[in-house]
């Protein structure tokens, strides 16, 4: 399980430095994603699988979706019409798929292994024990942080909105 625990965090630091040194915002998502992955299996690793899966439900699934529409909205990143095969080169995928084959050879050896009852340290993190404490002490801090996420929605609407050219000439 330390094994589990160890390449699941490197893979983590990898993946990061990735999205940070990355110079096109796609791949920066796609490593991202990876980096996500590879923390909620440090989470499960650890004793908390309860963590894990909403690491993997909301972050790396609801809201990696909602950053790869922002990119899309927001046409970021170099024209590449030009070079329509150019995503086909290993450079562009071989980084995230050699990390997330790490990442698969770590689970299906923990499956195989069974290993998956034991943990490094720790209590077991349930649904329970994450609602007393999100909406106990901390329930001001998930009411702003939803404020904030829909502010940075509505930005991003705005931000994206293009202007129609005939509208404002024609002063409709």
């Amino acid at each position: 399980m330390e094994l589990a625990f160890y390449l699941s965090g490197l893979v983590a630091v990898l993946a990061t430095v990735g999205v940070i040194t990355g110079k096109n915002p796609v791949h920066a998502v796609v490593y991202l994603i990876v980096s996500l992955i590879a923390v909620a299996l440090v989470f499960f690793a650890l004793g908390a699988p309860f963590a894990g899966a909403l690491e993997i439900i909301v972050y790396a699934g609801a809201i990696m979706v909602l950053f790869v529409f922002v990119v899309m909205m927001l046409n970021l990143g170099p024209d590449e019409d030009s070079d329509s095969a150019g995503w086909r080169h290993p450079r562009h995928w071989l980084g995230p798929s050699i990390l997330a084959a790490i990442l698969l050879a770590v689970l299906v050896t923990l499956l195989i292994r069974g290993d998956m009852a034991q943990v490094i340290e720790g209590d077991l993190l349930t649904a329970r024990s994450v609602a007393l404490t999100l909406f106990g002490p901390w329930l001001m801090v998930v009411e702003l942080s939803g404020l904030l996420l829909l502010g940075a929605l509505i930005v991003a609407s705005h931000v994206g909105r293009r202007s129609n050219p005939l509208r404002n000439r024609s002063g409709h």
